[in-house]
């Protein structure tokens, strides 16, 4: 089967978690940079990455790279490419985005409209054809330009990966899907062990949290548009994955993982979430507010997105907030905590240094993850 060079895009200083996926899917690493993963796979692998990779926004086919410092190097150099290698005469195809950091080029709609112009050039002369229909399917093209160096690529996935089609109901400033799936694997937490998230929100921790543990692959009940690309990936590829996808759920795995929040209401987006993901009943979740937070058991984990103060009166309250939720995880006995916030003074109110503190970018927003390891249990401690 054909190779192709894969991109995986995911959040900045989270590749490290998506190179790990892919390798554990089979796949070759061939470049790692920031905020993108790019592995060798053939068809199958377009399929299976889409279906299961948990950290990443979408999957794009790499058609090129070359370096560009002028709109002309851009417009031939794009022309060069071998658009008819995915690209059929009916395809619809346009460049639905350009970014371009620290580069000659820099206007995002004139590299879109140049590189349409130059695509329509190439495939003129291959299809001996002056005018496209462009009545088939979808071939949405993604640039992004580093240095005057040009990558591009076409998108698999459509609909951005994070959407994995349970979040019909959204608190406010929700985490997505995408990032707490990979903030959930940057710990040592296993489906075997508690898990606690006392700022829930819609439910997004526990939520992916119980699709690990029931082995549920993020992209099972969803769509992507190489689906429709029977040219460059069979229909067998997705058919193959999916089954696989299928055969590895088990929803008879016993959890002990809880949501709590404050709102009611919030509560209850939470619950009918987890109804559309099938985790429902692998997850309790409890209107409770952080000062009542409390576990009998020990070694749990306690895994969170508290509010960040973006609204001047909520900013009064987070002092006494953080405050409260370091006093509820120190009565707890040897667990963990991880915190992304976006709040300067977190360590100062949660009332300890974090053992570990990694910089994440959540879309423009920096934030932190504070991450708090407990002990390991004896039984751990022992197989290691």
């Amino acid at each position: 089967m054909e190779k192709f060079e894969l991109i995986a895009p995911c959040h900045f200083g989270l590749e490290a978690v998506m190179k790990r996926e892919i390798q554990d899917l089979g796949y070759e690493i061939t470049c790692v940079e920031d905020g993108k993963v790019t592995f060798e796979g053939d068809a199958q692998a377009i399929a299976y990455a889409n279906i299961f990779l948990r950290t990443t926004e979408r999957i794009l086919l790499k058609v090129g790279q070359f370096r560009a410092e002028t709109f002309e190097e851009l417009f031939e150099k794009t022309k060069a490419l071998p658009w008819e290698r995915f690209i059929p005469r009916d395809g619809k195809f346009w460049v639905t985005k350009a970014n371009s950091v620290k580069s000659k080029l820099f206007s995002p709609s004139d590299i879109q409209s140049i590189m349409k112009k130059a695509m329509v050039e190439r495939l003129k002369t291959v299809y001996h054809t002056s005018w496209f229909e462009e009545t088939g399917s979808s071939f949405p093209v993604r640039v992004s330009i580093l240095k005057d160096v040009v990558t591009v690529g076409l998108d698999t996935s459509g609909v951005s990966l994070h959407k994995r089609g349970y979040r019909k109901l959204t608190a406010k400033a929700p985490i997505t899907e995408t990032l707490a799936a990979a903030l959930l694997m940057l710990t040592p937490w296993k489906g075997d062990r508690i898990l606690v998230d006392p700022f829930c929100g819609s439910g997004t921790f526990p939520i992916e949290a119980a699709m690990m543990a029931a082995q549920i692959a993020p992209g099972m009940n969803r769509s992507f548009l190489a689906e429709k690309w029977r040219h460059v990936v069979p229909a067998k590829c997705w058919y193959d994955a999916m089954d696989d996808a299928a055969e590895q759920v088990d929803r008879t795995v016993e959890t002990d993982i809880q949501g709590f929040d404050i709102d009611g209401d919030v509560i209850r987006s939470a619950r009918e979430n987890a109804k559309l993901a099938k985790v429902d009943h692998l997850i309790h979740f409890q209107q409770r507010p952080v000062s009542e937070l409390s576990h009998p058991k020990k070694f749990g984990f306690l895994v969170t997105n508290p509010p960040y103060g973006e609204r001047l009166e909520e900013k009064a309250e987070l002092p006494k907030l953080y405050r409260t939720l370091g006093e509820r995880f120190f009565a707890l006995d040897s667990w963990s905590m991880y915190v992304i916030t976006s709040y300067e003074d977190a360590q100062r109110y949660i009332g300890k240094t974090a053992g570990k503190n990694r910089k994440i970018y959540n879309g423009m927003l920096r934030t932190y993850f504070y991450q708090y390891p407990g002990p390991k249990p004896p039984a751990a401690r022992r197989s290691e």
